[in-house]
Protein backbone atom coordinates (compact mmCIF):
# COMPACT_ATOMS: atom_id res chain seq x y z
CA UNK A 1 0.00 0.00 0.00
CA UNK A 2 3.16 2.35 0.47
CA UNK A 3 4.44 1.32 -2.89
CA UNK A 4 1.02 2.40 -3.88
CA UNK A 5 0.86 5.78 -2.69
CA UNK A 6 4.42 6.74 -3.47
CA UNK A 7 3.81 6.30 -7.28
CA UNK A 8 0.68 7.78 -7.03
CA UNK A 9 2.79 11.09 -4.81
CA UNK A 10 5.11 10.85 -7.94
CA UNK A 11 2.84 11.27 -10.77
CA UNK A 12 0.75 13.84 -8.36
CA UNK A 13 4.14 16.02 -8.24
CA UNK A 14 4.98 15.44 -11.89
CA UNK A 15 1.25 16.83 -12.80
CA UNK A 16 1.69 19.59 -10.58
CA UNK A 17 5.19 21.11 -11.83
CA UNK A 18 3.86 20.31 -15.42
CA UNK A 19 0.42 22.53 -15.10
CA UNK A 20 2.61 25.37 -13.11
CA UNK A 21 5.07 25.73 -15.60
CA UNK A 22 2.11 25.72 -18.00
CA UNK A 23 0.82 28.37 -16.44
CA UNK A 24 1.01 32.42 -17.83
CA UNK A 25 3.41 33.98 -15.51
CA UNK A 26 2.30 38.00 -13.99
CA UNK A 27 6.31 38.82 -13.66
CA UNK A 28 7.23 36.62 -17.07
CA UNK A 29 9.22 34.01 -15.38
CA UNK A 30 9.19 30.09 -16.48
CA UNK A 31 5.58 30.59 -17.85
CA UNK A 32 4.91 29.80 -21.51
CA UNK A 33 2.50 31.94 -21.61
CA UNK A 34 3.35 34.91 -24.28
CA UNK A 35 1.50 36.03 -27.42
CA UNK A 36 -2.32 36.89 -26.80
CA UNK A 37 -2.72 35.05 -30.10
CA UNK A 38 -1.68 31.86 -28.67
CA UNK A 39 -3.14 28.53 -27.23
CA UNK A 40 -2.89 29.23 -23.76
CA UNK A 41 -4.12 32.65 -23.92
CA UNK A 42 -7.94 31.46 -23.61
CA UNK A 43 -9.62 32.45 -20.40
CA UNK A 44 -10.98 28.86 -20.11
CA UNK A 45 -7.80 27.27 -20.50
CA UNK A 46 -6.50 29.56 -17.78
CA UNK A 47 -9.21 29.04 -15.73
CA UNK A 48 -8.76 24.83 -15.75
CA UNK A 49 -4.91 24.98 -15.25
CA UNK A 50 -5.88 26.91 -11.93
CA UNK A 51 -8.56 24.68 -11.19
CA UNK A 52 -6.10 21.83 -11.63
CA UNK A 53 -3.13 23.10 -9.93
CA UNK A 54 -5.15 23.81 -6.96
CA UNK A 55 -6.87 20.28 -6.69
CA UNK A 56 -3.09 18.76 -7.54
CA UNK A 57 -1.99 20.89 -4.48
CA UNK A 58 -4.75 19.39 -2.85
CA UNK A 59 -4.30 15.89 -3.44
CA UNK A 60 -0.34 16.77 -2.70
CA UNK A 61 -0.57 17.34 0.00
CA UNK A 62 -3.23 14.73 1.00
CA UNK A 63 -1.26 12.07 -0.01
CA UNK A 64 1.80 13.39 2.02
CA UNK A 65 -0.22 13.41 5.48
CA UNK A 66 -1.53 10.00 4.05
CA UNK A 67 2.03 8.51 3.45
CA UNK A 68 3.22 10.11 6.55
CA UNK A 69 0.98 8.15 8.49
CA UNK A 70 1.40 4.92 6.50
CA UNK A 71 4.93 5.01 7.41
CA UNK A 72 4.49 5.36 11.38
CA UNK A 73 1.84 3.33 11.33
CA UNK A 74 4.62 0.31 9.82
CA UNK A 75 7.69 1.34 11.36
CA UNK A 76 6.93 3.04 14.23
CA UNK A 77 6.42 1.69 18.18
CA UNK A 78 5.14 2.93 20.95
CA UNK A 79 8.14 2.98 22.77
CA UNK A 80 10.18 5.66 23.35
CA UNK A 81 14.05 4.62 23.71
CA UNK A 82 16.85 7.34 23.93
CA UNK A 83 20.92 5.98 23.83
CA UNK A 84 20.54 6.44 27.96
CA UNK A 85 18.26 3.51 28.11
CA UNK A 86 20.02 0.63 26.26
CA UNK A 87 21.78 -1.77 27.95
CA UNK A 88 25.88 -1.89 27.53
CA UNK A 89 27.16 -5.01 27.23
CA UNK A 90 28.97 -6.33 30.39
CA UNK A 91 31.75 -7.91 28.79
CA UNK A 92 34.40 -6.70 26.81
CA UNK A 93 34.69 -7.49 23.64
CA UNK A 94 38.03 -9.24 22.69
CA UNK A 95 39.50 -7.26 19.24
CA UNK A 96 39.71 -8.97 16.31
CA UNK A 97 42.02 -11.54 15.64
CA UNK A 98 45.06 -10.43 13.34
CA UNK A 99 45.25 -11.70 9.98
CA UNK A 100 47.96 -14.89 9.91
CA UNK A 101 49.49 -16.74 11.92
CA UNK A 102 50.12 -14.46 14.68
CA UNK A 103 49.08 -15.06 18.25
CA UNK A 104 47.73 -11.93 20.17
CA UNK A 105 49.69 -11.77 23.05
CA UNK A 106 47.09 -12.36 26.41
CA UNK A 107 45.87 -8.99 28.64
CA UNK A 108 44.59 -11.25 31.49
CA UNK A 109 42.05 -8.66 32.36
CA UNK A 110 44.58 -6.01 32.58
CA UNK A 111 44.11 -2.36 31.18
CA UNK A 112 46.36 -1.31 27.94
CA UNK A 113 49.78 0.20 29.13
CA UNK A 114 49.23 4.02 28.13
CA UNK A 115 51.36 5.39 25.81
CA UNK A 116 54.42 7.46 27.41
CA UNK A 117 53.65 10.57 25.62
CA UNK A 118 49.54 10.82 26.31
CA UNK A 119 48.77 13.67 27.29
CA UNK A 120 46.09 12.60 29.98
CA UNK A 121 47.52 9.93 31.31
CA UNK A 122 47.72 11.89 34.52
CA UNK A 123 43.94 12.48 34.31
CA UNK A 124 43.04 8.62 33.94
CA UNK A 125 45.13 7.44 37.09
Amino acid sequence: MFLFFTIVQLLVAAALVVTILMQRSEGGGLGIGGSPNGMMSARGAADFLTRSTKWLAVAFVALSITLAALAVQETGSNEITSTVDRDVAAEPVAPAAPAGDEVPPATDGAPAETPADDPLADLIG
